[in-house]
Formats: structure tokens, sequence, C-alpha cells
């Protein structure tokens, strides 16, 4: 995949003009991402005595390297016998909030069909899945369980609110996770409690906005979302960075130098004034 398809632009909410639009991950990427991160999903089948009905479960997952959701579930388990009847499903994976609002953040809902694993692919998804669900060793050989794999048809990515859209399955198998996708929370975290005043220096020279709080809400390999108390209320912003990272040191390393770039800049401005 070629650089211009894995960056393309994302729509946001907006009352105001409208602000250019920065670089940033596809949606296949961030999908990718989110899928990668999470381990327990909820999958809808269509219900064997209530046809026409979806059925919910809490599903543990993981992924092959197509990006394929395998499941080891059981003969006796509802959604078992619903996909026997119907392979159509759907699976609905969800970030955790980082902010305590549930609607900010990311998801996506794979629809598909899943079906046994085939016999010539069974000893690699066992040692992919029990490396993502250890305690599974306890029944993986038991002989009601069994695998299944989800083929997506298509995907639709929520990215927060006014950010949405349809994926193509092809682009989302053949997308990669972002190099910072495990280091985000340890990232976050670190620049949400020590580097408040940095941020707020950074927000004010980029997007230009006064803010007295800030939280950084996400980070990816090409930029990072602040959220900013503002006297208008509060907004989202993105910064990019000076260029594309691809691990926590190097982005570290970025931070710094925007953050030496934009003091210069102030203080440019002051001996000017």
């Amino acid at each position: 995949m070629s650089q211009s398809e894995l960056v393309a632009p994302r729509q946001h909410a907006s009352t105001g003009p409208a602000s250019p639009e920065l670089p940033e991950p596809s949606h296949a990427e961030r999908a990718r991402t989110l899928i990668s991160l999470v381990a327990v999903a909820t999958l809808s089948t269509i219900s064997r005595k209530h046809p026409g009905f979806p059925f919910g479960s809490l599903m543990p997952f993981a992924l092959d390297a197509a990006a394929r959701p395998i499941f080891l579930i059981s003969n006796m388990a509802m959604h078992t016998q619903n996909l026997k009847n119907d392979p159509k499903c759907s699976l609905f994976v969800a970030q955790p909030s980082v902010d305590g609002d549930p609607l900010g953040a990311a998801r996506a809902t794979l629809i598909g069909h899943t079906e046994p694993v085939p016999a010539h692919d069974l000893a690699s998804v066992r040692e992919t899945y029990l490396a993502r669900h250890e305690n599974s060793r306890y029944w993986v050989d038991f002989s009601d369980f069994n695998f299944f794999r989800l083929q997506p048809v298509d995907l639709y990515y929520v990215g927060g609110f006014g950010v949405m859209g349809w994926v193509d399955a092809h682009e989302y198998e053949t997308a990669a996770p972002d190099p910072l996708a495990a280091s985000a929370p340890n990232i976050l975290a670190h620049m949400n409690a020590d580097h408040v005043d940095s941020m707020i220096l950074l927000a004010r020279m980029h997007p230009r906005l006064e803010a007295t709080e800030v939280t950084m809400t996400s980070v990816d390999r090409l930029g990072f979302f602040l959220r900013l108390k503002t006297a208008d209320g509060m907004k989202g912003a993105r910064i990019n960075f000076l260029h594309e990272v691809a691990a926590p040191e190097e982005a570290r390393k970025v931070f710094v130098e925007m953050v030496r770039q934009a003091r210069q800049q102030v203080e440019a401005r002051h001996d000017s004034d």
C-alpha cells in the first residue's frame, strides 16, 4: 500500500470555519490498529431460535496474519449453533475511553462470515490464539471446542465525534498497525501528567488556540490530538509531527524539538515587540 493510500483526510465535526486538513492515518490503518489492541469484543450472530434477530455474545479473539478474527468456541454455545445455521455475523470492537466519554472513543464493526478454520490452518491458528489468550490452554483440547475465523466482507470505523466511514475489507487486511499503538497509553499518561504547559504552548502556536487546560487524547505515527478547554468552550485540535515517527523514543525527540521551536517563536515575537 502506498503512502498516499495510508494517509487520508478525516471528517471532523465543526461549528466554525473549516481548518486545513492535516495528514492522518487512514480509516483502514486506524481500524487495523484498534482491532490489534483489543482482545475481547461483541460477536453478533443471527439467531436460530428467532430468525432474523441478532444475538450478541462476549467474544475473546485473536488475529491471524491477514487480520482476520479467530475464535475458540464450544459447540454448546448459542453463538456457535447460530453460526452453523447461518455464518453471517458482525464483530463490534471498542477502544476503552481515554477521557471518560465513551462516544468519543474509537470503535469498529466487522461484517462478514465466520466458519470453522480449515485443518491445514489449525496449527498456526492455535499458536496465534494461545499467544493472545494463555488461559485457553485449559480447554483448547476439549472435544467440543473448535476454532472459527471471521472473513470480513466490510468494516465500519468510528474514530469519535464526526469521524466515521466504511473501510474496504482488503484495505483493512493489508494495512499495518500504527507503530506507536502499543506504547500510546504510556505516552498519553506521561504527556498528560508532566507536559501540560508544553501542550498548551504547542496549541497556541499550531492551531492557534488559547487554552487553560489540555489533554492529549491520541497519538499516532503522524501526530496527535488534543482536547482543549478554551474561553469559547471545549475544542479539539490535531497537531502533526515534524516528520513521521516509528518508535516512542523518536516521538519523544520530535516532541522536544517542536516545543523548542515553539518557544523560539514566542521569544522572537517578544523581541520584535
